[in-house]
Parts: structure tokens; C-alpha cells; sequence
């Protein structure tokens, strides 16, 4: 039988607790109504006794998103009155508020923070879950740093804050310390004490990833009996960050025999989710972070994608769509093999003899060895190229429809920042320029302006991929165009031309998608 897992999302509280990570009100409540409608049940909205903006924020969340009754709105307090007070004051405009109380169990915690007696810490957490019953119905007791504490002292704070009225009781690996076999084996001891007691009190684990096994250590917990897991999206956090929300729901959805558990995550939300938070918080998602990075569906080997396909499941044990992405990605480089640029060949109408494939791929290498990547739009020109050369007519002149920089120059300063981009188009030659709140907009005003394309630039981002003089610059952007979003990369030593090359790879497989399917033949 299939258990529930209840899922606490806490990306707008430990989340937020990342250094220059920190959102606005308007932010918070934009992300909390991204994790409603990722059907997330429980939402801890922040810290409201750190500062009066949180206090608001937290508030607003309980008011805008805590309507309702499929989801709960809690806040983070110390064992104190003033911050349970907080909590309560802030989240009772939520149709399910909950307050969420911490206080450390672990030796270190009791004798070195607290400076008390371990008996005295246990009699303050029963004395403030009593307060907080007083105030509302759901009370969570989080054991702080309960993966190095004393396991018989650590039982009995669970046992009296639940005589004293918590409802979830929350075992942090509050410093990830924890190691999945023997922290399964805590939870299964402390399940089966919990459910001999009170077998409605929810157990629930938070796991940090300081020795990156915060998904393993959650996921080992639900094997032995956890109720509830808390997470973040894309795994921030403290340090080294949370158990990742999107990782630990993909596994029981992928491992459902070896979990049998559920939870009520529409994972088709995950990527939009993912890519919110990232956006506002300013944090960029590793590329290789599972689910949600950039390369987590994305394959480069030439023996991977001859095996995707000839069978998807050769190398892949989620679909893309599961969890909101259009498809998987078969980026073309020089690692590609013959079978994946031939699909893509095909894929744009671009039949062509054996000889004739084999000298378009003899060039296709030569172009992925100095551009990294190859977009369609590339293909048809290696084509076009191919059968000039050869002295064999086509139908269309391909190259008449993309662009290619041949020149730029932006100014950057604070009184008129301006960029003149010069853009080949086939045969014809075109200069522009314009100006913009900053070089960046300036130049890709330009580019627009030349293009005639109407495009929104939803993303922006750039990055050293190499060191020295000569270091290389890799700019990855996000556009908007007719309500799709299109991804392209460029790598150059000039910042600057490197930017204008991956917009131009933008509006190019723009151009290969909404304008020349028509004339995709040969």
C-alpha cells in the first residue's frame, strides 16, 4: 500500500537564509504562489521575528496563498514567546497556520549554545509547545541537531513535546552529519516509539547537504517510516544547502516499488518552479544539478544519443515532460556521432544521399571543434555550403535568412551606454545602433531593432570557462518570443561579442522554428 508523504517546502526560509539570496515581498509572495501551484503541502514562509519585512512578508503569503484550505502556512520561532507570538501573529490569516518551534537536543547545543542543563532545555520546549497550543492547532517541535544527539535524551523531548500537544515532530541533520543507513535506522527506532504514543503525530526530517547525502539521508527516512519531508527547490540553503525538493520527488515517483510512497507534487511544475527561484534569488543552478540543470536531460555523446535513440530508456529513466520540459536535448557538438546529426538532419527536412551526409558531417566536425555547439540554424548552412561547393543547385539559399555578427562596438558609461552592431544576412551587410539603460541592452536593442524580431530577454547570464589573458567567456541566455522561451550559449574572449553571438543564436533558431519550416528541403 502506497503511504503519503507530506512535503514541507522551506525555500523561503532556510532558502532564503543563503548569503545575498534574500527576496523581497513582492518576490516571497510570487514564489509562494509557484509552490502552491506545485501542490506543495506545507509552505514555511520565513523568520518573523528576525525583522519587520520578513514579519510582513510572511504575513502576506498566509493572506494571498494560505486562502485555502489544501495548504498550510507556517514560520520558523526560537522556543521564546516573543518569536512564537511573531509566528502566530503573522500566520494566522492563513486558513491552516501552523507555528514552528526549534530548540537543540544535541550535547553541543544544550552545554556550549544554551549553557543549561539538558533538563532545563526539555522543560522550555514543553513550556513553549504548550504556549503555542494556546494559539493554534498545528505545532511543529523541530529537535535541532537531532542526528548528534543523544538518542534516549533525544526521545524524550519527542515524547513530552507531544504530551505537551506538538502535532509534527521534525528530526533535523541540522549540520548534515548524518549517514543514510544509520539515520534511517534513528528514524525507524523513533517511528516506532512515536506511533506506540500518538499514531496521529506526523514524523517529519530535515536534512542538510554538508556531505552531500541530504536527498539520501530524507530518502532513507521515508523507507523507514518519516511522514513528512522538508525540502528546498533546486537543494539552497545553509552551507551546502537542503535535501532538494525536486530530487526527493522524482525518486519515489522513479522508485515507487522500492519507496511506496506518494506525495501530491504536480512535478510538471518543477522546472517553472525551479527556474523562479533561481530567477529572483539570483542563484544560479549548478549545470549538472539532477532535474533541474541545465544538462540533467541533455546529451552530448555521440554513444548516448546513438542509444537514445534507438530507445529512449537506453539512457534515461525520466522524461523530460514529467517534469515540465518540452523534450530531451541532443546538443550537437564535436562529441556527436553520426546518428544524432543525421536525426537532427532529418528533423529539419534535410534529406540527403550517403555521400552527400558524410561530407556534410566531415565539415559538421570541423565546426563543432571551433563553435562548441552547433545549432540548426548552422546545419542548414553546412548544407547550403556542401552543395555550393560541390556545384549542385538547392531550392533555397538558406543563409539568406540567418544572421551573423561581422562587427560590434559598445560604449559603456553612466550618462548614455550605446552599441553599433554590424550583421551579415546572406549577402546583404546591416548597421545599427542604439542605445539602452546599459551596454548589454544597448547592444541587444540593436540587434532587434535589426532583426525585426520582438524578442524578450528573460535571462541573462555569464561566466568564466577559461583562465589567463585570453580567457574565454561563456554567456547563456533565455528569450522570450510569441510566448516560447528559446535557450542558446556562446563562448568568445570579447564578453561582449560572446553575448551578441548567443543572441544571435537566439533569434537564428527562432527564425529555423517559426519562419522556414516551408522551405526545409533540398
Amino acid at each position: 500500500m502506497t503511504r503519503k508523504i507530506w512535503v514541507f517546502d522551506t525555500t523561503l526560509r532556510d532558502g532564503e537564509q543563503v548569503p545575498g539570496a534574500k527576496l523581497n515581498l513582492y518576490e516571497k509572495v510570487e514564489v509562494a504562489k509557484q509552490l502552491k501551484k506545485l501542490q506543495v503541502d506545507i509552505i514555511e514562509a520565513g523568520f518573523p521575528a528576525s525583522s519587520t519585512g520578513d514579519f510582513n512578508a510572511v504575513m502576506e503569503v498566509a493572506k494571498q496563498v494560505g486562502n485555502t484550505s489544501d495548504i498550510m502556512i507556517t514560520a520558523l520561532a526560537r522556543a521564546v514567546k516573543q518569536d512564537i507570538d511573531a509566528v502566530y501573529n503573522s500566520v494566522k490569516y492563513a486558513n491552516n497556520p501552523m507555528i514552528h518551534i526549534v530548540l537543540g537536543t544535541s550535547d553541543i547545543h544544550v552545554e556550549k549554545k544554551f549553557n543549561k542543563s539538558k533538563d532545563q532545555i526539555l522543560q522550555i520546549g514543553v513550556d513553549a509547545v504548550k504556549y503555542a497550543k494556546t494559539l493554534t492547532n498545528e505545532v511543529q517541535y523541530s529537535t535541532e541537531d537531532a542526528s548528534r544527539s543523544d538518542f534516549e535524551y533525544l526521545w524524550s523531548t519527542i515524547e513530552a513535546v507531544m504530551k505537551a500537544g506538538a502535532t509534527m515532530i521534525n528530526v533535523p541533520d541540522t549540520v548534515g552529519y548524518a549517514e543514510p543507513q544509520e539515520f534511517g535506522e534513528m528514524i525507524y527506532k523513533l517511528n516506532d516509539r512515536m506511533k506506540n504514543l500518538n499514531d496521529k503525530v506526523l514524523l517529519s526530517v530535515h536534512c542538510h547537504n554538508d556531505l552531500g547525502m541530504a536527498t539520501a539521508n530524507t530518502l532513507a527516512a521515508v523507507k523507514n517510516g518519516a511522514d513528512k519531508v522538508e525540502c528546498t527547490i533546486n537543494g539552497i540553503g545553509e552551507r551546502a544547502g537542503n535535501a532538494a525538493l525536486e530530487e526527493v520527488v522524482m525518486a519515489m515517483i522513479t522508485r515507487d516499488k522500492v519507496y511506496g510512497a506518494q506525495t501530491n507534487i504536480n512535478a510538471k511544475e518543477i522546472m517553472n518552479t525551479s527556474r523562479l527561484v533561481s530567477s529572483f534569488m539570483g542563484l544560479d543552478v549548478q549545470v549538472n544539478k539532477a532535474i533541474t540543470g541545465d544538462n540533467a536531460f541533455a546529451h552530448s555523446s555521440g554513444i548516448h544519443q546513438d542509444g537514445l535513440l534507438k530507445s529512449r530508456d537506453a539512457y534515461e529513466i525520466i522524461s523530460p515532460t514529467a517534469v515540465g520540459l518540452d523534450d530531451m536535448e541532443l546538443v550537437l557538438t564535436a562529441r556527436s556521432g553520426r546518428h544524432a546529426v543525421k536525426n537532427a538532419l532529418e528533423k529539419l527536412n534535410l534529406d540527403l544521399t550517403a555521400e552527400q551526409f558524410e561530407g556534410v558531417f566531415e565539415n559538421f566536425l570541423t565546426l563543432a571543434d571551433a563553435k562548441k555547439e552547433v545549432y540548426n540554424h548552422d546545419l542548414y548552412v553546412l548544407v547550403e555550403d556542401y552543395f555550393k561547393k560541390h556545384n549542385m543547385a538547392t531550392e533555397t539559399t538558406y543563409s539568406d535568412y540567418f544572421y551573423e555578427i561581422e562587427d560590434l562596438q559598445v560604449i559603456s558609461n553612466s550618462i548614455f551606454p550605446s552599441a553599433s552592431v554590424k550583421l551579415r544576412k546572406g549577402e546583404a551587410i546591416i548597421k545599427h545602433s542604439a542605445s539602452g539603460s546599459g551596454p548589454i541592452a544597448a547592444l541587444y536593442t540593436a540587434i532587434t531593432e535589426m532583426t525585426e524580431i520582438e524578442t524578450k530577454l528573460v535571462e541573462y547570464n555569464i561566466s568564466s570557462v577559461s583562465r589567463g589573458k585570453e580567457a574565454l567567456g561563456k554567456v547563456k541566455i533565455q528569450v522570450a518570443y510569441e510566448g516560447e522561451t528559446y535557450l542558446a550559449k556562446a563562448t568568445h574572449t570579447d564578453i561582449m561579442m560572446a553575448s551578441a553571438m548567443a543572441y544571435i543564436n537566439a533569434i537564428n533558431t527562432i527564425i529555423v522554428e517559426k519562419m522556414m519550416p516551408e522551405t526545409a528541403t533540398v
